[in-house]
């Protein structure tokens, strides 16, 4: 059975290996670790950890989800919507944010098959790969 929450201390390692399969070191363990401790990482379950999401509320006091990770084996299969639907239910503010590279077509897709919409580009943080902005609104239900 497919379940999301919030992620625990003991979800850790699951998630620095998925993490680590993705981008090859386990370079983010700290700020996994932290986001888990101040309940900022959701971790989706099918038996085991499939993938996780981490967020905040710092970019202009509204949600931002900075970070959704897939094992790679686990792609395609629905599990980054129903991180970021989830998300939409405990959001904490009524705009929420988040951004990919303009070359991460799949996530492009994510987005726009959960109702996100392009509210910008930036420059420069990847050279020649620009960082496009999605956003939605908060749905009250």
């Amino acid at each position: 059975m497919r379940e999301v929450k919030y992620a625990q201390l003991s979800d850790l390692e699951a998630i620095v290996a998925i993490d680590q399969q993705v981008i090859g070191h386990a370079n983010r363990r700290g700020e996994i670790e932290r986001a888990i401790r101040e309940q900022a990482c959701l971790v989706i379950k099918e038996g085991k950890a499939r993938g996780f999401l981490l967020f905040n509320t710092q970019f202009f006091e509204n949600a931002f989800v900075s970070l959704i990770i897939i094992a790679p084996g686990e792609r395609r299969k629905g599990y980054a919507s129903s991180l970021l639907k989830y998300f939409e239910k405990i959001s904490p503010t009524k705009k929420i944010f988040s951004s990919t590279n303009q070359s991460n077509n799949e996530m492009q897709k994510v987005f726009h098959k959960n109702g996100y919409s392009l509210s910008g580009m930036i420059e420069n943080l990847d050279v020649g790969d620009p960082e496009l902005i999605y956003f939605k609104f908060k749905e009250i239900l």
